[in-house]
């Protein structure tokens, strides 16, 4: 090897060590989660990438619904579930948005911005299914997951460009080797992340509707509307940013079991179903049908994707840095 190239390939090793040392210094611990978190983008960015990316996810879907009454009962379940969550996320400037769609869908954006679908609502028989909903997006928020991954996957290039130049540079087929192994080991690991995170929303999300005393085994019965509306078919789980079904139901049943067994037939924890009811399911049965025009074009979510079921996880995070241009 030249002087030259050895300089080069020192160089390129180095900046490979410090960008791993930059994850370390991104690292903080979120009060939601309790765990060390890679962020390298804080709360202002969080609230301005929501706000941006709002509008255009709104018509998107096809507008609100409406109806004043049935968007405030959302926007009501939603701020009351908010005003639970940890240290200043409160604060945020939280909007809950139903949609005008039969899409059955439900997502979330950094900074607080929380959809919801009219799809969905319809498909549901009480009050704290659409509580634990709503708590799940509410966690992908609190979770901080959107910037967690686009901290990630940048870290993550950043080290292959880095190798691929140290790489070059050395020569060889041993080398010419480690490029495609790291892109490949960072797309596992971005994928890994997706389903813990889903998995962590889930936590959270039964977390915030017992504090509002729903009745958490309501997300057992959101899983089930899930899991029929797909068909009960799902993709290979490796290599899906979200559990299988049967995985997330299995997975929920015993947090439930364990951590919330007290809530089973208590009379303190409600679901709702008569307030539901006659509140919401009768007044959106009278709306005219929604006008979303991804409900009859190929844009329409596939439900056999169980990556469908929350927009957040199964977005890439190239089209969450997209969305933080603003539309």
């Amino acid at each position: 090897m030249t002087a030259t190239r050895h300089h080069v390939l020192m160089t390129a090793l180095i900046g490979l060590a410090a960008a791993f040392t930059g994850m370390f210094a991104g690292c903080s611990t979120n009060p939601a989660t309790g765990r060390s978190q890679l962020a390298f983008f804080g709360r202002d960015w969080e609230i301005e990438i929501g706000q941006q990316a709002a509008p255009g996810l709104v018509e998107e879907f096809g507008g609100e619904v409406k109806d004043a009454e049935l968007r405030a009962y959302v926007a009501d379940i939603g701020a009351r579930l908010a005003r639970h969550t940890e240290a200043d996320f409160p604060s945020l400037p939280w909007t809950f948005t139903l949609l005008d769609s039969d899409v059955i869908n439900a997502f979330a954006l950094p900074g607080g911005k929380v959809f919801f679908s009219r799809g969905l609502a319809a498909r549901m028989t009480d009050e704290a299914q659409m509580a634990g909903v709503l708590g799940h997006e509410i966690g992908h928020v609190t979770a901080r997951h959107t910037a967690e991954r686009i901290s990630q996957v940048t870290l993550i290039q950043g080290a292959v460009q880095i190798a691929g130049v140290a790489a070059d540079s050395a020569g060889g087929s041993g080398a010419g080797q480690l490029l495609p192994a790291l892109n490949v080991g960072g797309q596992l690991v971005t994928l890994k992340f997706g389903r813990d995170q889903e998995s962590e929303a889930d936590s959270l999300g039964l977390r915030y509707m017992s504090k509002e005393n729903y009745n958490p085994w309501a997300m057992l019965k959101v899983m089930e509307i899930l899991k029929e509306a797909s068909g009960g078919e799902g993709s290979s789980e490796w290599m899906s940013t979200h559990p299988l079904p049967e995985t997330r139901i299995q997975r929920i049943t015993q947090e439930l079991q364990r951590d919330y067994a007290f809530t089973r037939d208590n009379p303190e924890y409600q679901f709702h179903e008569q307030r539901y009811r006659e509140r919401f399911l009768r007044r959106l049965a009278t709306r005219p049908p929604p006008s979303d025009p991804r409900a009859s074009t190929p844009l329409a979510i596939d439900l056999s994707d169980p990556s469908a079921w929350c927009s957040l996880c199964a977005a890439q995070p190239s089209v969450a840095h997209s969305e933080r241009q603003g539309p």
